[in-house]
Formats: structure tokens, C-alpha cells, sequence
């Protein structure tokens, strides 16, 4: 009976399941349809109002060729009537020469002859009749104004929707992912004349954690306007496996399909800070640590120290004053000010930054073995850890730790300290971001799990992860044979 109504309920459930997926794919059916039917009557719209437009063309080309041949005509008719009265005056005078020509041929006078003989040769000389050219000015062909649309005739009889855009392909080969940027290249599936000139490419992105589907959770981020056939991505912190990057173009009409999803592989370190290892006057909020003291009575957010009228030291208490944090079996405590983070280094090569926050009076940074670390040691005064303490507490310094051993390094603290761990090399790097200068190598032979530690006494750090190795980092492993290192 039992197994009855579990087979009972897997079917009932079977199609419950299926009643909404066929209940999902009638809403998507009809929605479709009801946008189709709300394109179709804004195409529709959009069509009559460029047919206007093109019939507006036409007639006022139209009018404005009219007025032409009007007045085309009216100039060479103007002419041709010049012609025809300067014509007929030059005919005119030309018979009454004539006519006196032949009355002068019946004089029998001599010198009644020779007068008139004269008189005829001045006037054939200052004739109209020769000085009027017989050739019309004029022709009256109108060839020159035919109008031959046989050309725009057939353009119209092409004229079409402009269509929608085909999908670009991506160039894998061609995209690049270095320095935490992403450069995506694309090769254009377009025909300029079925498809349209593309004014632009629209580009999306998104992180996930699955390379064998392009799933992704979180919405896109959007590039748009771009004009060439790639772009490059930057200042992206790679808190996951790969970034799932699609294209589209777009043309006067709409935007087209998207590309196939691509997902770009983004190796980097990314890990956030253990606060079940946080000294108890340490306080995590996201990528940074604040040092705020407990156990001290008048100290405020300025870090003022106990008041003591008959001392004339400063007011900031030394770390070895104060009082220990909250008690917790991971908590470093006594004078300790310690963080782990929360991911290991097994292997491979891993990079990240620190930044030092206002009002900080000593820090380090580097890794340890989380076995070896006791609740109470410090960064650097184990075998089990190695760091780069600085410190503006009475004096400025900056020095490698590493097994109770300190070697002072001669450089001014910088503001920016990245930290470059190649675990299988065992080679540990710090180095002046902002300079670009190789502070310290430490060189070991790793044999447990690494992990990120740190710790500050007074103000802050910040700490920036999902980062790359660098490109310049590359220059440093190439050139720090040289230089001292520490075991």
C-alpha cells in the first residue's frame, strides 16, 4: 500500500511539474503573440509614415523639376523671339537694298550711276542681313530635361524592411584576459546590403562559477555604443571562476540576436577575512580591518590614550599595554592583532594587495602555516609565518620577518603593498605597487597549506583580492635572483 501511494505521488508530481511547464510555455506563446500583434501594428505605423515621406520626396522633386523646364523654356523661347525680329528686320532691309539695287541697274546718268552704285556698296557693307548669323540659337530639343527614373524605379521596387541583424561570433582566440581586464573580440556575420550598414555592438557580462553551460546568476552588465569589433573590460575584481561575456549588433532598425555565450576563465586569489580569527579589537567589515580598542578605558575613534597628566609621552598606548581580546579558541589575542584570511594556498601562483587606512601605526602582511600560529604569536617571530612589518610608532620602518629574524629594509613605506606567493616555487614577494619596486624576497621550501595573515595595531588596512598576477610581476621574477632572501 505504502509503495503504491509513493509510486502515486512520483506520478502526481511528475505531472504537477509538467502542468507548469505547460502552463509556462502557453503565457510565453501568448505573450509572444500578443507582442507580434503590437510590432505588427507599430510596423504597419512606422511603414505609412516613411510611404508619406517618400511620396512628399517625390512631389517636391517633382515640382521643383516643373519649375525648371518652365523656366528653361521661357529662356529659350525668350531667345528664339529676339532671333525671329532681328530676323525679320535683316529681311526687310535687305529687300529694300534689293529694290534699289535694281532701280539703280536702269539709270543711264554716269555720274547719277556711280552715286548710287556707292551709296548700295556702304549699305551691303553696314547690312543686318550680314551681320545677323543665320544658325539658331536655340534648339527645339528638350532631350537635356528627360527624366529617367529608371534607376530609383528599380531601387523601389528593392525596397524592403531593413532586417534584423545576425548574430556576431565571437573570436575566442582573439580575447584576452590579463592585468584583471577582459578584452572580447568579435568577428561581424553581416551583408551591408541585406542586412544594413551597423551603426554600433552592444556587449554583456556576468560572473559564474560553470564553464560546461554559460549559467550565470546576477543580472548582466552592459556596454553599449561601442563602434570597433572588440573591447576591453577593466578594473574587474575575478571573485569567480569565469565571466560568461555575449555581443550583438545593431543597425538603423533594431538590435539582433546575441552571440553564443563565451565564458572566459579568470584565474585569481580570492579569499575575504576568517572573523572567528580576528583579535578581539580588530573589527572586519568587507575587505577591511579596523584596530578599535576594548579594554582601555578613554580611548575614542581618534585613538586617544589614557590620560596621564604627570607623563609627557604620547597618548597613543603601546601595543604591549594593551588590554587582550575576547576569548574564542581561534581568536588571536594578547598582543597579537591578527586576521587570518579564509582560504588556503596549496599551490599555483597567487596575488593581493593591501593598503594602508589613515591613522596606522604598524601592520603587516604576508602568510603562515595556520597549525603552526599560535593564539598568541606574532607575524614573523615563528618558522611557521612570513611578512613585511612596517611601522610608524615611534620611528618609521619597514622590514622582512621571518623566524624571530628582522631585515630592515631601506625604502619608505609605501601606499600600496602587493604580495605575490608562487607556492610550488616557494617564492614569496612583496613588492611597491605604486613604484614598482621589489621589496623583499622570501625563498622556502612550503610544506604545509599557506593563508593569508595580517595583522594592524591602530587605524586600518584595506585589502584588494580576485586579482591576477600582474604582468609586471613578471619582470621581477626574472630579475630577483640577485637579490638577498631570507629561508
Amino acid at each position: 500500500m505504502d509503495s503504491q501511494k509513493e509510486a502515486l505521488c512520483r506520478i502526481i508530481n511528475t505531472l504537477a511539474n509538467k502542468n507548469e511547464e505547460l502552463q509556462n510555455f502557453l503565457d510565453s506563446v501568448d505573450s509572444t503573440r500578443t507582442g507580434l500583434q503590437e510590432e505588427s501594428c507599430k510596423v504597419m505605423s512606422e511603414l505609412e509614415v516613411e510611404l508619406e515621406k517618400l511620396s512628399s520626396a517625390l512631389e517636391e522633386r517633382g515640382a521643383q523639376l516643373r519649375d525648371i523646364i518652365k523656366e528653361e523654356k521661357q529662356r529659350k523661347e525668350a531667345e528664339l523671339e529676339r532671333q525671329l525680329s532681328e530676323g525679320k528686320f535683316a529681311l526687310l532691309s535687305c529687300k529694300e537694298l534689293l529694290d534699289f539695287a535694281n532701280q539703280t541697274l536702269t539709270i543711264t546718268n554716269e555720274e547719277e550711276f556711280l552715286t548710287a552704285a556707292k551709296q548700295i556698296k556702304e549699305r551691303v557693307t553696314m547690312a543686318p542681313a550680314f551681320r545677323l548669323t543665320t544658325r539658331p540659337m536655340v534648339s527645339e530639343n528638350m532631350s537635356q530635361f528627360t527624366v529617367d527614373f529608371s534607376g530609383e524605379r528599380a531601387g523601389l521596387q528593392r525596397l524592403n524592411f531593413l532586417p534584423v541583424p545576425r548574430a556576431p561570433e565571437i573570436n575566442v582566440s582573439g580575447c584576452l584576459v590579463h592585468d584583471n581586464s577582459i578584452t572580447v573580440a568579435w568577428q561581424p556575420i553581416s551583408d551591408a546590403e541585406a542586412d544594413g550598414p551597423i551603426e554600433r555592438y552592444e556587449l554583456e557580462y556576468r560572473k559564474t562559477n560553470h564553464n560546461s553551460s554559460p549559467r550565470a546568476t546576477g543580472d548582466w552588465e552592459k556596454i553599449c555604443d561601442i563602434t570597433d569589433t572588440q573591447v576591453t573590460i577593466s578594473g574587474l575584481k575575478f571573485d569567480s571562476l569565469f565571466v560568461v561575456v555575449r555581443v550583438r549588433a545593431r543597425n538603423k532598425a533594431a538590435a539582433g540576436d546575441f552571440s553564443e555565450p563565451v565564458a572566459l576563465e579568470t584565474k585569481a586569489f580570492n579569499f575575504g577575512f576568517d572573523a572567528a580569527t580576528a583579535h578581539g579589537e580588530l573589527k572586519i567589515q568587507g575587505d577591511t580591518v579596523t584596530w578599535e580598542p576594548q579594554g582601555v578605558k578613554g580611548h575614542d575613534a581618534r585613538l586617544r590614550g589614557k590620560e596621564n597628566k604627570n607623563s609627557s609621552r604620547s597618548a597613543t598606548p603601546s601595543p604591549s599595554k594593551t588590554a587582550g581580546g575576547r576569548a574564542g579558541r581561534e581568536r588571536f589575542a594578547g598582543e597579537s592583532y591578527t586576521v587570518l584570511g579564509d582560504q588556503e594556498i596549496t599551490g599555483g601562483c597567487h596575488y593581493w594587495e593591501l593598503r594602508p587606512r589613515a591613522d596606522w601605526k604598524s601592520l603587516s602582511v604576508g602568510v603562515a602555516y595556520r597549525g603552526g600560529l599560535g593564539r598568541f604569536d606574532q607575524l614573523g617571530k615563528s618558522s611557521s609565518s612570513w611578512c613585511l612589518y612596517a611601522s610608524q610608532w615611534l620611528q618609521t620602518s619597514l622590514a622582512a620577518k621571518h623566524n624571530n629574524r628582522a631585515k630592515a629594509l631601506d625604502w619608505p613605506l609605501p601606499q600600496r603593498i602587493g604580495v605575490y606567493c608562487d607556492y610550488d616555487n616557494g617564492e614569496l614577494m612583496f613588492v611597491d605597487v605604486d613604484q614598482l619596486r621589489l621589496l623583499h624576497v622570501f625563498k622556502s621550501r612550503f610544506s604545509q597549506p599557506l593563508i593569508p595573515a595580517f595583522t594592524v595595531w591602530c587605524g586600518g588596512i584595506s585589502v584588494a583580492t580576485g586579482l591576477q598576477v600582474p604582468s609586471f610581476m613578471g619582470n621581477f621574477m626574472s630579475t630577483n635572483r640577485g637579490l638577498p632572501t631570507d629561508q
